[in-house]
């Protein structure tokens, strides 16, 4: 079952006020500002689409994390549902948005200790940074590079008291991006 864009938006508005994880956010606030923040960047609109969407596996689960055995599963599990709907430069950067965390703690030092307390409980669930196989395999990924621009904007998208754009203002981007014709 594939997910429609009316589909999305229901599920930001019936789910997007549960909290991002650990953090003093709901999900909606989360991802707009996520998204908010690529745009201001000046990126494609198919970024922007995905900084909003990358966490809706949040959304789908609607389960602990332990659910899964204590591994976090989020970014694998909307791809199925987005692959119909949207094209690899939207869906691809969500799939690949943890393993970009991995990624920036192997290759980037500092980075581990700029994570939020949450994300770095979370980056042990996501199985801990890669080692030089594993990085170069992540780069070796269509839109790696994209996933670590959307992991960057994710890392900084964490601020309650940030203002964004409501979910109304990023629709007519998905819009536009979705390989649906309704």
């Amino acid at each position: 079952m594939a997910l429609r864009i009316q589909d999305i938006l229901y599920l930001y508005k019936t789910r997007g006020a549960d909290l991002h994880g650990g953090e003093a956010l709901t999900q909606l606030d989360h991802a707009l500002q996520c998204a908010r923040l690529a745009e201001e960047a000046g990126s494609p609109p198919e970024l922007v689409v995905a900084c909003m969407l990358h966490d809706v596996g949040h959304l789908l689960a609607r389960r602990s994390q332990s659910a899964y055995g204590g591994v976090d599963v989020h970014a694998y599990l909307a791809v199925p549902l987005l692959r119909d709907l949207l094209p690899g430069a939207v869906v691809d950067p969500i799939r690949l948005h943890v393993d970009a965390k991995r990624y920036l703690c192997y290759s980037d030092p500092g980075y581990l200790e700029q994570l939020s307390p949450s994300s770095r409980r979370s980056l042990e669930l996501q199985g801990g940074a890669f080692d030089a196989e594993g990085a170069h395999r992540f780069l070796r990924e269509p839109h790696a590079e994209e996933a670590v621009l959307l992991r960057r904007f994710d890392d900084l998208a964490r601020d309650p008291s940030r203002a964004a754009p409501p979910l109304s203002h990023y629709e007519p981007v998905l819009r536009a991006c979705a390989m649906e014709t309704a």
